[in-house]
């Protein structure tokens, strides 16, 4: 691992105990934990489509449309706990909880000796390796061919099997092993039957040996006097039988060489490379750490939070990890990782923060493929979302849940103190990182276009109620998840509601130009202005006599500025105070990471440096990273979370570069702490690449446009226009700025 530059892996001089230390690999559909005993190996498998039959895969919306008319009259004549009526009477209900399948676990006989133990994982590859003075494993999940591959070298003798016995799983979980001679070795199939469900999953693991012999060990096998064993590993969800034959055919065919698995390894791993070297190395942050700290293993540079090394390190893995939980779908709360079936709320898509959060950095820093899983569950969930829109509030168009398993978009999650039900404003916060990604593209995606006219059509049928001053009004309405000091949560026109109108239909009216966009933008002009309270900060709620709730984890109705543009320095000073000042006034509740992390990412497009300093040193100085360096929910370690991992990146992109389709900022909220570094390979939403280094001397930029156009650059020297040619870079020195 060189220490020269960033060092883009980590690695441990001990085994991990724990799952949550796992080393993790993916491919945004498998994934890998890789414990690395070299006398019990395992390795962890798990699979974005494995969530457990709990009745929500046939839960659909309240049908409450009937019902809107009377708990708005009841709302907007002073009953400010009108909505909580507003259900159908059903209990919380979760969505299908993610799981793991099962574990491979291979066993060395007899024990061996542990000298010169080391596990790393190279985050370009996506290998994790394991070795002592007489034995390697190796382990990745192939983005190219979608299989977990194994391979062990050792001349000791080998137990190979398939358990499903993780923390949590079900007793009554229908199990049934099979193993099978193949002239490769053998096939190991795992099968497990969801209790009172007609689904399963299965699991197969091909096992392939080159040299000495292979016998059956129910439920395993024994490879003894071999050189190298390889293991291919696939797991499906299903319903009925799986045809475990046809899936040993297609393990079978990936062997390049039956006479090498070790050039079938390097085969698989070259395709592999294609995919996900080239992702993951299109961004780098180089913050000139002393080599000797690069060259520690995670958990002692974690002891040192204030160092710089770490937090290259940290956003290494930050990019590494969102990229490997990637693919079918965007990352869950727990990225596409567990080692128990418990998972802390169902495992789920949590939307109406923390996607958003950990999916922040994929447009700025070159990762199309974790926007591309974020449209892909958004696309899929469509017409659930026009279901939700129909029976919830008697509309066309499309409403998000707050939280999906995957399977089903449907708002289902729900009761008096998260009335999920009312929040209105899913779509647009899901859709605008695709907006983004067309901006950094220059291309308009039509399936987003058509997204957006739907989320139009929902706020046509929705804003029919008006104030006294004719201003368009946004009743009932929710700001998750929290509640107006003097009223209940289902309250009226919270802040981040009236963003999202006005984004949506602006936005979809740039989208569809002609007739739509005239009607779209005069209903945006009738909403009403955010409003500033008596603490001068802006109001969670623009409608007098809610007062705010301070001391929450979420911070949603900033969205205005961040991720929106509404409310800038630039633009909108005199609100950018004002917000500033509600992010002032705002606690940390429960000290979830999301919410320190949500923190510093409005900080940093307010241009506020020490804040972003702050709100970072409450997660680096809180214990929230594993030796993984898959992070936790809260401080201590507690609850395994993707959100701090994934969301540490765009943070400190945000504080570094940050754009619009017609500005570039430079440098706006640079922690004192970093004081020298290099960012490259940023995408900007005008069509620009980025390297940007900096000094305590001064700083440089060099801009590789792929479109001509004029921006407004802005830097400590304040603004100025800057013309951009398609295909001439243009260096900005440390003179000009």
């Amino acid at each position: 691992m060189t220490t020269t530059g960033p060092v883009h892996g980590t690695w441990e001089p001990a085994p991990a105990a724990r799952w949550e230390d796992a080393f993790l690999s993916g491919n945004g559909r498998h994934g890998a934990l890789v414990f690395g005993d070299p006398n019990d190996d395992r390795v962890i498998v798990t699979h974005h489509t494995l969530v457990r039959p709990n009745g929500g895969e046939h839960a659909r919306p309240p049908r409450l449309a009937a019902e809107l008319a009377d708990v708005q009259d009841r709302l907007l004549a002073g009953d400010l706990k009108a909505a909580e009526s507003f259900t159908d009477g059903r209990p919380l209900q979760w969505v299908q909880p993610f799981h793991p399948a099962f574990q491979t676990r291979v066993r060395r006989t007899p024990a061996g000796g542990t000298d010169g133990y080391r596990r790393s994982v190279d985050f370009t590859t996506g290998e994790v390796t394991a070795t002592t003075a007489d034995r390697t494993s190796q382990v990745f999940v192939s983005r190219a061919d979608d299989v977990i591959v194994q391979r062990i070298s050792t001349t000791a003798d080998l137990d190979i099997s398939l358990d499903h016995r993780l923390p949590g799983a079900p007793k009554v979980l229908g199990v049934g092993h099979g193993a099978l001679r193949t002239p490769e070795g053998a096939l190991l199939s795992l099968r497990a039957r969801y209790p009172g469900s007609d689904r399963a999953y299965t699991g197969v693991t091909l096992v392939a040996a080159t040299g000495g012999t292979t016998e059956l060990v129910p439920p395993g096998v024994r490879v003894t006097g071999g050189s190298t064993v390889l293991l291919l590993t696939r797991v499906r969800r299903h319903t009925g039988e799986l045809d475990v034959t046809a899936e040993a055919r297609e393990l079978r065919a990936l062997l390049a060489d039956e006479r090498s698995y070790e050039r079938s390894y390097d085969t698989l791993l070259a395709r592999h490379l294609d995919q996900h070297r080239a992702a993951y190395t299109r961004v780098t942050l180089d913050l000139a750490a002393a080599p000797a700290e690069r060259a520690l293993p995670g958990t002692e540079l974690l002891k040192q939070p204030a160092r710089a090394a770490l937090l290259e390190r940290l956003f290494a893995a930050g990019r590494y990890h969102l990229l490997s939980a990637s693919g079918l779908n965007p990352p869950r709360l727990t990225g596409l990782w567990t080692g128990d079936w418990d998972t802390a709320w169902s495992g789920a898509f949590t939307t109406n923060a923390n996607l958003n959060l950990q999916t922040a950095s994929a447009a700025a820093a070159g990762l199309p493929e974790v926007t591309r899983a974020h449209a892909a569950l958004v696309l899929r969930q469509l017409p659930d979302w026009r279901e939700n829109a129909r029976a919830v509030f008697g509309t066309r168009g499309v409403v998000a849940p707050t939280h999906t398993d995957g399977e089903s978009g449907y708002s289902y999650h729900f009761d008096r103190e998260y009335p999920h039900q009312l929040w209105t404003a899913g779509a647009d916060w899901l859709l605008k990182p695709l907006v983004d990604h067309d901006e950094i593209r220059g291309e308009r995606d039509p399936r987003t276009a058509a997204a957006l006219a739907e989320a139009a059509a929902f706020y046509e049928d929705f804003l029919t109620r008006t104030d006294a001053d004719g201003h368009l009004v946004v009743v009932p309405s929710y700001s998750p998840e929290n509640r107006p000091a003097d009223a209940s949560w289902g309250a009226i026109n919270a802040a981040m509601d009236l963003s999202a109108a006005r984004h949506a239909l602006r936005t979809a009216a740039d989208y569809h130009p002609g007739p739509d966009a005239d009607r779209w933008r005069a209903l945006a002009d009738r909403l009403p202005p955010h409003r500033i309270n008596a603490d001068g900060a802006l109001a969670e709620w623009a409608w007098p006599g809610l007062d705010d709730t301070y001391d929450h984890r979420h911070l949603s109705h900033l969205y205005a500025v961040w991720p929106l543009d509404e409310i800038t320095p630039y633009d909108t000073p005199e609100l950018a105070a004002a917000a500033h000042r509600a992010l002032e006034l705002r606690g940390a509740e429960n000290d979830s990471a999301h919410g320190h992390l949500h923190h510093a990412l409005i900080a940093a497009r307010l241009r506020d440096g020490d804040r972003v300093a702050a709100a970072l040193g409450q997660v680096l100085d809180g214990d929230f990273f594993h030796a993984s360096l898959m992070s936790a929910h809260y401080p201590n370690r507690d609850v395994y979370n993707a959100d701090a991992a994934h969301t540490l990146p765009a943070v400190l992109i945000e504080a570094l570069v940050q754009s619009t389709p017609d500005r570039l900022v430079l440098l706006p909220a640079l922690p004192a702490a970093l004081a020298q570094g290099r960012l490259l390979g940023i995408r900007t939403r005008f069509g620009v690449e980025l390297d940007l280094s900096w000094t305590p001397d001064g700083a440089q930029a060099v801009l590789k446009p792929s479109r001509t156009l004029r921006i407004d650059l802005w830097t400590s020297s304040g603004a100025q226009p800057l013309d951009l040619v398609a295909g001439e870079d243009h260096v900005l020195s440390p003179g000009t700025w």
